[in-house]
């Protein structure tokens, strides 16, 4: 059985770490920088940089933050936010990062997961999915016709009319190496992660899934791993601000069965 990855996300936005409820009510949570570096060495096995309204407001994603953090810290490090082409992507690999994450460019103008992973390779290729439940008055249905869940793209802030499902089977045909799946419904709820969201995209996609929104406590994490059958736990809240190890995770997962890279210390 592959290992299950453990990623903390650092959303940015102004150069800083910040974290919010549902897309909103943003707080600070530190330094980019100094946070990778604790994860590093506190065993993270990869790190998340997502620019959090590069695409809102029209602008790259931040190059000195990359290749500073790239400096300090030695696991794989994905970046995403206002990538738009393949030079945006080729900026970002140069300054540091091993994949580049996209998502509104990629709804915009899918031929762009094409090019980017022929270009570097489908590993170098994140999707990340922001979906919400649909509620009764969307048109979004899935393959029996009920209601499903929806891309929105713009950091969450403008709806598709595309059905997340039929998006990431799109991707992993594009070119996709692995899928970053947020439920927006959940995120920063510490309510766990949508279970069902999951298990309808791994049951579609035979590409990674790194399952993202909503984590509260270890038992969420474990659900993510097993019921939701994911190849990576990505979470935010519990680490920035301390509620929760990346050592406690990982023998709290070995402990349910799922295999885990080890800490160094377990050498």
């Amino acid at each position: 059985m592959q290992s299950v990855r453990i990623i903390p996300c650092l959303d940015v936005d102004q150069g800083r770490v910040v974290k919010g409820v549902n897309f909103i009510n943003i707080r600070d949570a530190g330094d980019p920088v100094e946070l990778a570096k604790i994860y590093d060495q506190a065993g993270a096995d990869e790190i998340v940089f997502l620019d959090i309204t590069a695409s809102s407001d029209g602008r790259s994603t931040m190059i000195d933050v990359v290749e500073n953090t790239a400096k300090e810290v030695f696991i794989p490090l994905t970046v995403g936010g206002g990538v738009r082409s393949v030079e945006d992507a080729r900026k970002l690999l140069r300054a540091g990062a091993d994949k580049v994450s996209i998502n509104t460019a990629a709804i915009e103008r899918p031929e762009l997961v094409s090019e980017i992973s022929a270009e570097f390779g489908a590993q170098c290729v994140v999707v990340a999915i922001d979906a919400r439940r649909c509620d009764t008055s969307s048109n979004v249905l899935n393959k029996e016709g009920v209601y499903a869940w929806e891309v929105f793209t713009h950091g969450g802030r403008e709806p598709t009319g595309i059905g997340a499902i039929d998006w990431a089977k799109r991707a992993s045909e594009l070119g996709a190496g692995e899928l970053l799946v947020t439920s927006m419904d959940r995120d920063g709820t510490a309510q766990g992660y949508d279970i069902e969201l999951l298990q309808e995209m791994s049951q579609n996609v035979a590409i990674p899934l790194i399952a993202s929104g909503g984590v509260g406590s270890i038992d969420h994490l474990i659900e993510g791993a097993i019921s939701g059958k994911a190849d990576a736990l990505l979470a935010a809240t519990i680490f920035h601000f301390g509620i929760i190890s990346i050592a406690e995770v990982k023998k709290a997962l070995k402990e349910n069965g799922v295999s885990v890279r080890p800490l160094q210390d377990d050498h």
